[in-house]
């Protein structure tokens, strides 16, 4: 089993920045790809970011590449997610998420390899 809290959301201004933290416990965190995904109002949850186990690939989705980064700190069994030049539409639930298989990347940027979540963090972008 695996427990993860994410912290760091907020309320903050088109442009600026936040940076989110997922704290995970309860399971080998060195050997598990971890991703983030976000869910905005009324819509369906969607990929945002993803690291390897190993730190050694890191992973986009189209909407966010360029202003966000994701990283991970394995003595701290924690992942990070960077945004800057945020956008209204950037608005969402985010949620982190860890890799159902140890060592594994396949299919990262896909909800269902993913059994273990996050209760998530809000961020509101206001224009």
């Amino acid at each position: 089993q695996v427990q993860l809290v994410e912290s760091g959301g907020g309320l903050v201004q088109a442009g600026g920045s936040l940076r989110l933290s997922c704290a995970a416990s309860g399971r080998t965190f060195s050997t598990t790809t971890m991703a983030w995904f976000r869910q905005p109002p009324g819509k369906e949850r969607e990929f945002v970011a993803a690291v390897s186990w190993n730190r050694i690939s890191t992973w986009y989705s189209d909407s966010v590449k360029g202003r966000f980064t994701i990283s991970r700190d394995n003595d701290k069994n924690t992942v990070y997610l960077q945004m800057n030049s945020l956008k209204p539409e950037d608005t969402a639930i985010y949620l982190c998420a860890a890799h159902g298989i140890h060592y594994s990347n396949v299919n990262y940027s896909s909800a269902q390899r993913y059994p273990y979540w996050g209760q998530g963090t809000q961020v509101t972008v206001s224009s």
